[in-house]
């Protein structure tokens, strides 16, 4: 992909997709009806990271852009995006209708502006519904927050926001690696690493209301991210 085609769009909308048959046509619509409100010239990318339910039909019927990757991983997915995307500007949400896609308003201005490099939501200032998070969940990400904070001197308070965006120029001058969900702290950390302009805005966390079966494996991820944040060089 040349140069041309990777910026002939304004906004890409990235959505990593793991068997969200139930959520991830009503994000496609959100993200969608976004862009048409703002005029906004855009893609929805869902990259379908193995389901083996109607994930990635359904976001075809959408009008989405689906991209298969065939391995595994948070990560994984949302590089295989980067790299297929054609926007100047990528945010990059989660499927499973927690996050509101209008808030993509507060994350696509600071970047199309030119104010950041990059944007991280902040789900503690903008707020956690009613069962949106569990209190294991809060604790932890505080704390590995906490960590990454310390050790890549960065003042993002929510290091694993599924709601995010960055430049297509950040993007190309960055390096990432990971595949699993320790991606999300890798993105902050090569971003402070790069001395990006980095933001942090807030953004509301929802419960979702579809049955569907979390990603999230509490110990795992947590111990990945922790060593992720240890041995960083």
């Amino acid at each position: 992909m040349n140069i041309t085609e990777r910026e002939s769009l304004e906004l890409s909308v990235i959505m990593p997709c793991l068997n969200e048959e139930n959520t991830v046509g009503l994000c496609v619509d959100e993200a969608q009806e976004y862009m048409r409100k703002y005029q906004i010239q855009g893609e929805v990318i869902v990259v379908d990271n193995g389901s083996v339910d109607k994930s990635a039909g359904i976001a075809a019927e959408h009008g989405a852009r689906v991209i298969a990757e065939a391995g595994k991983g948070y990560g994984r997915a949302i590089r295989t995006g980067i790299a297929a995307s054609r926007g100047r500007v990528l945010i990059i949400a989660d499927c499973d209708t927690t996050y509101d896609f209008l808030y993509m308003e507060a994350l696509y201005k600071p970047l199309d502006e030119g104010i950041c490099d990059m944007v991280i939501g902040n789900r503690y200032s903008g707020g956690i519904g009613q069962g949106a998070m569990p209190l294991s969940h809060r604790l932890g990400v505080r704390f590995l927050s906490w960590c990454g904070r310390m050790r890549f001197h960065t003042d993002i308070y929510d290091f694993h926001c599924g709601l995010r965006g960055l430049t297509r120029r950040a993007a190309e001058q960055l390096t990432f690696h990971r595949d699993g969900m320790e991606f999300a702290t890798e993105m902050i950390a090569e971003g402070a690493k790069n001395n990006l302009r980095l933001i942090q805005v807030p953004v509301t966390l929802r419960r979702c209301e579809r049955e569907r079966k979390s990603k999230l494996r509490t110990i795992t991820d947590g111990f990945r991210h922790i060593m992720y944040i240890i041995k960083k060089n």
